[in-house]
């Protein structure tokens, strides 16, 4: 990103300025793979839905740069990693889960088995009645409670 620049507005808005010059505000980093390779593949897009940049890998961003844009990426893509099972209310759904995430522990509804998305052979996507979605990144890595828990349901 030699030619070009990145900086944060007074109104909290991401500016690019171009190879060219031009100054785009309000532009929006997206991740290609969120889950998989979250530092890889990114698009600085504009508020109308054009590439104005990709950028091949996080860490080959000058320090400040790739600060800025894991800020903006946290604040978009808010979504919270289980880390244990520690209580289902039933089997049956709806059914409540008591759960400790990488932000502390909350309780989630879970409507339906529907509602919990395989992600390759072991990640996972619950969404609650909400709609807010949790991760489980690797099933075979939580403790042997919550994958039994987490069986009755799949």
């Amino acid at each position: 990103m030699q030619a070009h620049h990145l900086e944060r507005n007074p109104f909290g808005q991401l500016v690019f300025t171009d190879a060219a010059g031009l100054r785009h505000t309000g532009v929006v980093p997206v991740r290609a793979f969120p889950i998989n390779a979250p530092d890889r593949g990114l698009a600085l897009m504009s508020p109308e839905g054009h590439e104005l940049l990709w950028i091949e890998c996080l860490e080959d961003l000058p320090e400040p740069v790739a600060r800025l844009l894991r800020e903006e990426l946290e604040e978009r893509e808010f979504m919270p990693e289980i880390r244990s099972i520690r209580h289902v209310s039933s089997f049956a759904t709806p059914s409540t889960w008591d759960v400790d995430t990488d932000r502390g522990p909350t309780r989630l509804v879970l409507k339906g088995e529907e509602d919990i998305r395989r992600l390759g052979a072991n990640a996972l996507i619950i969404a609650d009645h909400h709609g807010l979605q949790y991760l489980i990144r690797d099933r075979q890595a939580l403790d042997r409670q919550s994958r039994k828990f987490l069986m009755r349901f799949l």
